[in-house]
């Protein structure tokens, strides 16, 4: 078992109800899950996004913690959020990583893989 590994696992889904195709709006959530898997407890600082859209312009966030919160994490332990983003394009993608400072004082980032957000059932 490593000293400093959280596994970031991400579900997405579409709200049709809050977009808007014939304005190029689309508007998708992502639930997270990050789990500690390492043996040091470490706290969430930051986090660090890049979206990018179905044309491939792209777009980074970078900011404190994640819905206004900097979960600590003991071994074994989880934080889960919903997030959302709309963008212009039935499809498209995000990936990042957050930033954790670990007990000890040790400094390290938790990558989040690329994940798809996609309208459902279009060619793409």
């Amino acid at each position: 078992m490593q000293k400093y590994d959280v596994v970031v696992s991400v579900r997405t889904e579409y709200l049709a109800k809050q977009s808007t195709p014939a304005e190029s709006r689309y508007v998708f959530v992502y639930h997270i899950s990050i789990t500690n898997c390492g043996t040091e407890p470490a706290k969430l600082q930051t986090r660090h996004w890049i979206i990018t859209d179905g044309n491939e312009q792209v777009q980074e966030v970078k900011g404190s913690g994640v819905i206004g919160e900097y979960p600590h994490l003991g071994p074994g332990e989880s934080f889960h959020y919903s997030s959302g983003t709309v963008m212009d394009t039935v499809v498209g993608s995000m990936q990042g990583s957050y930033q954790f400072l670990a007990d000890d004082g040790t400094e390290f980032n938790a990558p989040i893989r690329p994940f798809t957000l996609s309208v459902p059932n279009q060619v793409h």
